[in-house]
């Protein structure tokens, strides 16, 4: 199981056994269901119609005891949560868990925070169906995961600071000096969890000759690795970006999807995520 945090790409989807609980949506006064009764396409033209952000909430802990109850009781669950540095959905997630527990003590739930979001949940839930694969135990494939977790690098870069000034996460003043002087940002996920400043470069094409250029930086050996990308709105461009990460290094399988509407909140128009295992230290 996963949440409306995750960017799953059909072709890794249509292989996985994988429930998504929604996260919510709010226009205006109007709620919405991440991937349920709101797609991609629709965010768009609500974002164009109302010129305002949506807010965003967690699915709540019954939605989450919902979710557990409609599993077959005698299949383990593993729950792959949107990082708990931006979202309460991973406690909401521990909550339901804890209440289903209570009832029927012999349920086996594991909750992972999987200190990521997006493309990179995807990759996660990519290692979990290889381990399945490979004949790993309900146990040994939760260790595995947190492990893997903590190996996890996802790289962003915005090609518009809109979103963050419309979300209050960037001070007007400060976005539209950045935005008059063409600066770009170059975020990842910490170790936390939460979103973070790598780098700020002046113009776009820079900034995704670096976006490629940082991969090296976190991993020599990438014969054996994935990358999985997102892209909110912006394919043409997205495939030109994952052609030239393929063109420099030799990873064995790449993936790319749409972002859906939760990730594209924070990501703006021809926002770009990329998540792959970080070589162990």
């Amino acid at each position: 199981m996963t949440d409306g945090g995750a960017d799953i790409p059909e072709r890794l989807r249509n292989t996985l056994d994988v429930t998504v609980v929604p996260l919510y949506l709010h226009f205006q006064e109007q709620q919405y269901k991440t991937g349920v009764t709101i797609d991609a396409e629709t965010f768009h033209r609500k974002l164009n119609e109302t010129g305002e952000l949506p807010r965003s909430s967690a699915p709540s802990p019954n939605d989450f005891y919902e979710a557990y109850k409609q599993a077959d009781p005698d299949i383990p669950i593993i729950m792959l949560s949107m990082t708990k540095g931006l979202s309460s959905t991973f406690e909401n997630a521990v909550t339901a868990r804890n209440m289903l527990l209570e009832e029927e003590p012999a349920r086996e739930i594991a909750v992972i925070n999987t200190k990521t979001a997006s493309c990179g949940i995807a990759l996660l839930l990519a290692e979990t169906k290889a381990k399945l694969e490979e004949g790993y135990t309900y146990q040994g494939l939760v260790d595995h995961l947190h492990e893997r977790v903590e190996q996890t690098t996802t790289l962003f870069v915005l090609k518009s600071l809109e979103n963050l000034i419309l979300g209050g996460r960037l001070d007007k003043v400060k976005g539209t000096i950045a935005k008059t002087l063409n600066i770009k940002l170059l975020l990842q996920a910490s170790d936390e969890g939460t979103i973070e400043v790598a780098e700020k470069v002046r113009g776009n094409k820079k900034a995704l000759r670096r976006f490629v250029e940082q991969i090296g930086e976190w991993t020599t050996n990438t014969k054996d690795k994935i990358i999985v990308m997102s892209h909110c709105n912006a394919e043409d461009r997205a495939e030109r970006v994952l052609e030239a990460i393929k063109n420099n290094y030799a990873f064995k399988e790449a993936y790319l999807t749409e972002m859906g509407p939760l990730i594209s909140t924070y990501a703006g128009e021809g926002g770009l995520v990329i998540s792959f295992f970080k070589d162990k230290q």
